[in-house]
């Protein structure tokens, strides 16, 4: 194959050189800004030397298209003669083709079949540095068959922005990959940022910084968007633009559509782009560029059971490379929509995919290949083993691997199929149900909702098989082959339950538009969603946007009872509950689909073992004061946890906390014959208490902390042990001739006299007799005497016996201990 005369581009200069270090090398790394001829002048030059064929692994079909296409017009041919691409559910190669364009995953799925790649003699692996999770797996899977079938393989790994040592390491670990450069002819672009205005939406910010782009340069304008509703709500805002032509490029348009978007127009354009105007295409007469700032990126919230697109914003990488697009042609400018001094804190490199997105298919493909972990591959960035876990377990419930990770023959037909593991088991199991194609038709929507522009998706279906678009028809059928089944009822929710029983739905109340999930994540139906009066969901698509608990759905079909009983078998369970609820025993025997309450009946012979534990929960999260505490068991307790606190062990501790924990020492009888909340109430805590009382100390119990103490009254009267240190409340007259201060536990502890007058109101308070008769007592004798004159009031109190009432009473009262 000869090459054509080609435009003057900065790669002819390093074209023999790159051939020539790979043939030499067997791998190397080139490094080529946008618009260089990496995507198309250097499959060209590799083929005119190769005597097998050249693939090119592109990350998107639209890419791949567009490359395939761009080469063959170079040759003067039409696509499908020396030049072909294949990408899923479109394939144009001939016998002649000597350079076929591939998606990443598509590649992928070839070398699963032939880990040979048999008839191959080169592979490039374009725009390495989007880091899309298939281009990851691939470059793993690729240097694996190098290492041991493949080794005469040569791979060159192309890229714009790119640690490129990182990649040559990758490459060939022994030597490192040489690394060629290629400096761009770029024009100079201007930069203006234009920030928001308050409260100014993403769509509305676009389209004024796109017509700032129209009225300053002349040319088309290319416009970066996160995805397809952006570009809907910004055409709607410019469609009042006169002689300028309003271009939408996104991967889900139908190939003329895009083909369209990468052909010179008869007047200005504005082409609205999402992120597939990176790199690898190139869309002529562009001369000004505006970059929202934003990308949408795969996402899985494990946590919740979602995944899909986030928005997040662009890498500074990513940012200069959208820019580049202004000065391919000419002088250009770049609009930014942000402020200048936040272009500092973007992340230098886009996060790769294998860090946040849904791992459930890389996990079939490395099943498939023989490697459950992925252990033994050479990895960019490992697959985290979290998500790799994950993914894993939702493998083992589809059936597609065994409990030994090993893949099994359903989970290969389902890697055949080239979609996510969920949605193949869809196929496969609803195929046999309602018929091959009514079943794809569904699996279609559901790998790509983007066909649907409403809720309700029976009622998106009927609108779907009448317009017949297409992209979803070719799909429908490819899948529709694949797949055996007799033809049966149509119904919808029944597949998407399939591929994602966990997303089934129940209304949480009557007339609400908040329904649980069987994964445990609520979930509102948006209003107007055309699904009536719906007591279950079969929920195909559902997002959460950043801070709201809840997620919203996005597609779901009408559900039954019966029909989630029927598609998620494998979540039903039956157990009996028995807990402490408000306040009482419960005891319920429950059918639940996942998190979903399908009923609940009282049970009449509980389980003893459940039933203790939860009367120790109802304990725990009420209290000690369920029991019965009449004064004496109070007493007891104070006096226990004065020793605890006065003598440390083994006296015990009684504090709430302790005695809970301890509850099966002091309660064990008490709880295992408990059955309801009645039964705590009638349980004696001070009898209960008393098994707790360490021996043989506790028969020093009423010497150390004695429930009464005699004044030399003669009263016996009852301590305070509720206070630290303990109270001993006493007539002042009842204490006569005590001196010193009564102590406790062995004379550690004085105890605090509260001295009362004789109508029992206070008049001191003393841990020092001694001291109080000596300097209180005299202030203390003259109000008594004015208040109390029938009372005997001794300036002395030692002349006068302790005794009860008046001065009468003083020698009728026995005397007092000696003093």
């Amino acid at each position: 194959m000869e090459l054509p005369a080609l435009p003057d581009l900065p790669i002819h200069d390093v074209l023999d050189h790159i051939v020539e270090t790979l043939t030499e090398r067997g791998t190397a790394v080139l490094v080529a800004p946008p618009g260089t001829g990496k995507t198309t002048l250097v499959p060209l030059a590799l083929a005119q030397r190769a005597t097998g064929r050249v693939i090119v692994a592109e990350p998107r079909r639209l890419a791949a298209r567009a490359a395939a296409g761009r080469m063959a017009a170079l040759l003067g041919e039409k696509v499908g003669e020396t030049v072909g691409y294949s990408v899923r559910g479109d394939r144009r190669v001939g016998r002649q083709t000597r350079i076929e364009v591939v998606t990443s995953g598509l590649l992928v799925r070839r070398l699963q079949d032939d880990p040979e790649l048999t008839g191959v003699e080169v592979v490039v692996l374009d725009e390495c540095h989007e880091r899309h999770l298939d281009a990851d797996l691939l470059l793993a899977l690729l240097l694996d068959a190098r290492a041991g079938l493949r080794p005469e393989l040569r791979v060159l790994a192309t890229s714009a922005t790119v640690a490129a040592e990182r990649l040559s390491t990758l490459l060939d670990g022994n030597h490192a990959a040489p690394v060629v450069q290629v400096r761009g002819r770029t024009h100079p672009v201007d930069t203006t940022y234009l920030p928001s205005l308050p409260r100014e939406r993403i769509d509305a910010h676009v389209a004024r910084a796109t017509r700032a782009a129209l009225a300053a340069t002349v040319g088309d304008v290319l416009v970066f968007l996160p995805g397809a509703a952006e570009i809907r709500r910004v055409t709607a805002h410019l469609a009042d633009l006169d002689d300028v032509d309003i271009v939408p490029l996104h991967g889900r348009l139908s190939a003329t559509a895009q083909d369209t978007a990468l052909r010179p127009g008869l007047r200005r354009r504005v082409v609205l782009a999402t992120a597939v105007a990176e790199s690898s295409l190139t869309v002529p007469g562009v001369r000004a560029v505006v970059d929202s700032g934003l990308a949408r990126v795969p996402r899985i919230d494990r946590a919740r059971g979602l995944s899909g697109l986030a928005t997040v914003r662009v890498s500074a990488a990513v940012a200069e490379q959208r820019a580049g697009r202004a000065g391919r042609e000419a002088p250009g400018g770049v609009w930014r929509c942000w402020p200048e001094f936040e272009h500092g804190t973007l992340p230098a490199f886009p996060e790769p995919e294998i860090r946040t997105a849904d791992l459930t298919r890389l996990a079939l493909e490395l099943a498939c290949w023989g490697t459950s972990d992925g252990q033994g591959l050479i990895w960019w960035d490992a697959p985290p083993s979290g998500g790799l876990t994950a993914g894993r377990e939702v493998l083992r419930a589809l059936g597609a691997v065994g409990t030994d990770g090993a893949v099994t023959d359903r989970g290969r037909r389902m890697a055949r199929i080239g979609l996510h593991p969920r949605l193949a088991r869809a196929l496969l199991d609803g195929a046999a149900v309602v018929g091959p194609r009514a079943a794809a038709e569904v699996v279609t929507v559901l790998d790509d909702d983007t066909h649907l522009s409403g809720v309700d998706l029976t009622a998106g279906l009927r609108a779907l098989r009448r317009e017949r678009p297409a992209r979803w028809r070719r799909e429908v059928e490819r899948l529709a082959r694949s797949v055996e089944g007799p033809e049966g009822d149509d119904d919808p929710a029944l597949i998407v339950a399939l591929a994602h029983p966990e997303r089934l739905a129940r209304r949480r109340g009557a007339g609400s538009s908040s329904y649980l999930m069987a994964g445990g994540t609520a979930v509102t139906l948006p209003p107007g969603a055309g699904t009536g009066d719906a007591e279950w969901l079969a929920i195909g698509v559902a997002t959460r946007d950043p801070g709201r608990a809840e997620g919203v759905v996005r597609l779901a079909a009408v559900a039954d009872e019966q029909l989630a009983r029927r598609a998620a078998s494998n979540l039903l369970t039956t157990v009996d509950e028995i807990d402490w609820l408000d306040g009482e025993v419960v005891a319920r025997r429950i059918e639940r689909l996942g998190a979903i309450t399908l009923s609940a009946g009282a049970i009449s012979d509980p389980d003893p073992e459940l039933l203790g534990a939860a009367i120790r929960r109802g304990l725990n999260s009420t209290g000690l004061g369920l029991l019965s505490w009449n004064s004496e068991a109070i007493a007891l307790r104070q006096r226990l946890d004065f020793l605890h606190r006065t003598l440390g062990a083994p006296w015990p501790a009684v504090d709430d906390a302790s005695l809970l924990a301890a509850a099966d020492t002091w309660l064990g009888p008490e709880l295992a014959a408990a059955r309801r909340r009645a039964d705590l109430e009638r349980i004696d805590a001070g009898q209960a208490l008393r098994r707790l009382l360490p021996w043989p100390e506790a028969a020093r119990m009423d010497e150390l902390a004695p429930e009464r103490t005699e004044v030399p009254s003669g009263s016996r009267l009852r301590l305070d042990y509720s206070a630290d240190p303990p109270v001993l409340a006493v007539k002042v007259q009842e204490v006569f001739g005590w001196t010193d201060t009564p102590r406790l536990a062995d004379g550690r502890v004085p105890i605090v006299l509260h001295l009362l007058s004789p109508a029992q109101r206070p008049i001191a308070v003393t841990a020092d007799l001694t001291s109080f008769w000596r300097t209180g007592w005299p202030g203390v004798r003259a109000d008594l005497r004015g208040r109390y004159p029938k009372h005997a009031w001794p300036e002395d109190p030692a002349t006068v016996p302790a005794h009860r009432g008046t001065a009468r009473n003083a020698g009728r009262d026995r005397p007092g201990p000696p003093r």
